[in-house]
């Protein structure tokens, strides 16, 4: 009977040290992922446009003719203002600094793309994220800035062309270029500096070619609501309703052209807005296609290559479109093509 009863003590003694040891296993690897997630990440992984190499290498030749033509196209709109003392007016000088914004604009996401289409490792690091990040706000907002400074310029010109010259003066075109300059870089400090505070953990993978804010912000493993929020106000104050007034000024213009008895001066008033107006509608347009949709933690195909339409290909039509639509640029370009011949 004692013989019995130690061993059942035995066994009970060793099916519990078989216990504590399986638990202190678990425990350990418990710990290990938990250690492993919280490790703080030092570069991001973006996962592009294709994993093909083959489209790679032809996305790759493709974006670069894309931003060549971007930067020669926003130059030449720049030298030809510059040059020319007939266009030494409000409505050009908005021009030119939208074909300034353009070319920033294009060379914040651009050049890291065409680098990640030849290298094998897609990654960018941290500090190369946030910083992609803040240049990228600023300019993009700027963008939509200027294009509602540029629609108030037409409704002036449009709607009360007698007090156009008053109204729409040197100063003034200065001192609005400078304003929208000052929100849109507080729209990228409102934005990036709570970034300081968030930590990354478990995966590594941007589901973009371009260091996305909201889809970074999906990797994050602390509390992130606070983000959210100011990515929202900031859509809302540097977005919507810039839009909205864009929208105003160019119910204003159309209700004016309309009441124009001659269709020759109807024609001639549409032609003075109708390149910024394509303008508008193409930036916004593809805006909202991309925005205006539910977020999940990964963007799919679709979504990345509707981004391509404001972030690439937008800085490369804005130059053609006034180019063609606007006679005074046209025939401008011309000469000068003519004379570096």
């Amino acid at each position: 009977m004692c013989q019995m009863s130690s061993d059942l003590n035995k066994n009970y003694a060793n099916h519990e040290a078989s216990c504590c040891v399986l638990f202190s296993k678990i425990l350990d690897m418990l710990n290990q992922c938990f250690v492993e997630n919280q490790t703080v990440m030092t570069e991001f992984i973006l996962l592009g446009l294709s994993d093909d190499l083959q489209v790679q290498f032809f996305l790759f030749f493709v974006f670069l003719a894309i931003y060549v033509v971007t930067l020669l196209a926003n130059f030449m709109i720049i030298l030809v203002i510059r040059a020319e003392h007939s266009l030494q007016t409000p409505m050009f000088f908005f021009l030119k600094i939208l074909a300034f914004v353009d070319i920033c604009y294009s060379s914040i996401t651009v050049p890291k793309m065409l680098e990640n289409f030849v290298s094998k490792e897609k990654s960018i690091s941290v500090v190369g994220c946030y910083a992609q990040i803040f240049f990228y706000i600023p300019f993009s907002c700027e963008e939509i800035f200027l294009l509602t400074v540029m629609s108030y310029d037409r409704y002036v010109a449009i709607c009360d062309p007698l007090h156009y010259p008053t109204i729409m003066n040197t100063e003034m075109s200065h001192r609005l270029v400078a304003g929208t300059f000052v929100m849109s870089f507080l729209a990228a400090l409102i934005n990036t500096v709570p970034l300081i505070g968030v930590t990354f953990c478990g995966c590594n993978r941007i589901s973009h070619y371009t260091c996305d804010l909201p889809a970074l912000l999906s990797l994050s493993c602390s509390e992130n609501s606070h983000n959210h929020l100011l990515i929202f106000l900031s859509c809302f104050l540097f977005g919507i309703v810039p839009f909205f007034l864009t929208l105003v000024s160019y119910i204003r213009i159309i209700s004016t052209i309309l009441e124009i008895q001659s269709t020759k001066g109807r024609s001639k008033a549409f032609s003075t807005c109708s390149s910024h107006l394509i303008v508008t509608c193409l930036f916004y347009f593809s805006a909202f296609a991309s925005y205006l949709k539910p977020r999940s933690r990964f963007q799919s195909y679709s979504e990345r290559v509707a981004s391509i339409q404001y972030l690439i290909l937008s800085p490369l039509l804005n130059p053609i479109i006034y180019s063609l639509k606007n006679n005074e640029i046209k025939t401008n370009v011309k000469k000068k093509i003519v004379k570096c011949r």
